[in-house]
């Protein structure tokens, strides 16, 4: 692996092109696809552009700003200073928030080059690296006079899961940017845990699953193998009991059973998912093959049994937590943004490693439902959680005032615990990453937008291609080879599940194109043009019979996006609509009706008795035809002001 090299002063992408890893979120040595940076990839148009552009112009700036007036930031100062533990703000993990927003900064100005972003960037870093403790050490909860001593609360303190995140930060700022400050602070305190958890010292693991990814990463980065050693330690001590019990169960931490025998996902999800993103990653290091397997199987059993329509994860508000099989009710979605950050992170490394479409799908799927749900139009507010039926109308938050509400009803400025807000900047601003590969034959190309991609084949030479697109809008996907070896080689575009009927065209000749990947492979010329066509068209979509909490009701998707039913466009409460299913919905270039009517029922002392009785329970005296009613995309609920909302509605008999 070439050596890390020393940044100069000037922002942008500036790590030497030879770098394998150069401007790559995650880089294993191996796999059946290989990923590329943010250097060989631009989105410069469509959804996901305008969502990078705000994310540029205000939610990075909004974060900063949040961090700075809620103190957090200025605990590092505290601690330089001495104020600490008096002056301390924020919960145990508060530090953690200003290094994923350090991440998001790092990744932004790797993308565009912002020189005032660069500045403010080294200004953070240089309030954090002066809190940092001789021997690598870091934290601004414990280990002072006054405070916990170091590590004496493995379960909650979350000193490690902080360290992960710093440690991620150092390398989004290496791969993009070089060794500098940030960089130097992040292994020091990488070297310092691989100190203090070595395999004679503390056999401890951290309560939230963490430092794991970011040690497989740094390995990937340095080649330091005490790195990976050290990942594979935390992952291997966990599951037996090492956390110790408390009232939601070991498996809240994923303590209750190793990695390696879990077959799907339980407890607190966004932990759970982050260790098993870990895992994936120690897996194709060492090249262990039933490791992988594990984590394949949790996985893909996890996403058939215990995952939302719109991708998100965690049906249970205690814990935070998974549901059993087929537990997903609509109004009581947990469904953290934070775990479906998580989700697009261990779907995107299990797709690298083992090139299975449903792994493109689910990361798709979690990008436009549950990823870009969380921010609000402006950038400027945020959902914790993301509940699929609201049935009642939001409060509006106070914009000055931070949440004490996770499952707030409405997006919130900021929130007393606002891990959700930076994990998206961290992820809208490498998104880049995350839609295209490469092999020895050829590239493959997994999520569409307005892009260029700049690569090389195997020794076969460049690839350039050109993407165009109005997706998810519309569902045709034009790739033209501006430049590409003078051998055969392979174009593999994903086809969704969702998308039977799709088709593609090359070579003066089209072919339908069944889920999975469409391949074409020869020595194409430049200029030459692929077009996949998607059927984007809205359709019915009906529930497995086992998800009982929506048995006998629909939703309606369009391509990738959930929609659902707002009172806003109603113009009446959706908790007793239906919908007739005799009819398709209407779908005018994106623009999706279907008909809705209203019961109207005569509210009794006791909601329960009799079917059908006169005087029985709910008795519907009536119904209110509204016709034909506009649906919108899932990811905009709320924009308008309070609502009800419900994605799963009720079919009419």
């Amino acid at each position: 692996m070439p050596a890390l090299h020393d940044a100069d002063s000037r922002p942008g992408l500036l790590v030497p092109a030879d770098r394998p890893d150069r401007g790559r979120p995650v880089a294993p040595s191996s796999g059946t696809w290989r990923p590329l940076g943010i250097g060989e990839v631009t989105i410069d148009g469509g959804f996901w552009a305008d969502l990078q552009q705000l994310n540029a112009t205000a939610m990075i700036a909004h974060c900063e700003a949040w961090i700075e007036q809620m103190g957090w930031i200025g605990n590092f100062d505290a601690a330089v200073q001495g104020y600490l533990p008096e002056r301390r703000r924020g919960r145990e993990f508060s530090d953690s928030e200003i290094y994923k927003l350090l991440e998001a900064m790092s990744w932004e100005v790797g993308r565009t080059g912002d020189a005032d972003l660069e500045a403010r960037l080294e200004a953070l870093v240089a309030r954090v690296a002066a809190a940092q403790d001789a021997d690598g050490y870091l934290n601004t909860r414990f280990g002072r006079p006054g405070q916990g001593a170091r590590y004496s609360d493995l379960q909650w303190g979350h000193e490690l899961y902080c360290f992960g995140h710093l440690i991620q930060a150092g390398v989004a700022r290496a791969r993009t940017h070089g060794t500098d400050e940030l960089v130097r602070v992040a292994i020091r305190a990488a070297d310092h845990v691989c100190d203090v958890f070595g395999p004679n010292d503390n056999q401890g693991v951290c309560g939230h699953p963490e430092i794991e990814v970011a040690l497989v990463e740094l390995y990937r980065l340095t080649g330091e193998r005490r790195y990976l050693d050290q990942a594979r330690r935390f992952v291997e001590r966990r599951g037996h009991g090492v956390l110790g019990d408390i009232e939601l169960g070991r498996q809240y931490f994923q303590d209750d059973q190793p990695v390696r025998e879990t077959t799907v996902m339980t407890g607190h999800a966004v932990r759970a998912l982050s260790l098993a993103s870990a895992a994936a990653g120690l897996a194709i290091e060492d090249d262990d093959t039933e490791l992988l397997a594990a984590i394949t199987l949790q996985t893909v059993n996890t996403l058939a049994r215990r995952t939302y329509l719109t991708g998100g994860m965690g049906a249970h508000h205690e814990g935070e937590s998974f549901g059993t099989d087929h537990e997903l009710p609509p109004d009581r979605a947990y469904s953290e943004t934070c775990a479906g950050v998580a989700s697009v992170m261990l779907n995107h490394r299990l797709l690298l490693a083992t090139g299975r479409s449903e792994h493109a799908d689910a990361v798709e799927r979690t990008l436009y439902n549950v990823d870009a749900t969380s921010p609000a139009a402006d950038g400027r507010a945020f959902y914790y959680t993301n509940t699929l039926q609201q049935r009642t109308p939001g409060t509006v938050p106070e914009a000055d005032v931070a949440s004490a509400r996770a499952s707030s009803s409405l997006r919130a400025p900021w929130f007393e615990v606002s891990c959700c807000p930076t994990n998206v900047t961290r992820t809208v601003a490498s998104l880049g990453a995350y839609v295209a590969t490469v092999d020895d034959d050829g590239v493959q190309v997994h999520q569409y937008a307005p892009s260029t991609v700049r690569t090389r084949v195997g020794d076969g030479g460049d690839v350039v291609l050109r993407i165009e697109t109005a997706y998810p809008v519309d569902g045709n996907i034009r790739v033209t080879v501006l430049e590409g070896p003078r051998t055969p080689w392979t174009l593999s575009l994903r086809v969704p599940a969702w998308a039977r009927g799709a088709t593609l065209a090359a070579g003066g000749e089209r072919h339908d194109a069944e889920p999975g990947y469409a391949a074409v492979t020869r020595a194409f010329e430049p200029g030459e043009v692929v077009e996949l066509d998607l059927p984007v068209a809205a359709r019915w979509t009906w529930p497995d019979a086992r998800v009982d909490a929506v048995r006998g009701q629909v939703a309606v998707e369009r391509g990738p996006l959930v929609l659902c039913l707002e009172s806003t466009d109603l113009g009446a409460s959706v908790n007793t609509a239906v919908v007739r299913t005799d009819v398709p919905p209407v779908d005018d270039a994106g623009e999706v009706k279907v008909v809705v009517s209203t019961l109207d029922v005569e509210d009794t002392g006791w909601p329960y008795g009799e079917h059908g009785a006169p005087d029985g329970p709910g008795a519907v005296r009536g119904t209110v035809d509204h016709g034909l009613v506009s649906l919108i995309p899932y990811q905009q609920w709320a924009n308008r002001g309070p609502s009800t909302m419900r994605v799963w509605m009720p079919t009419r008999d």
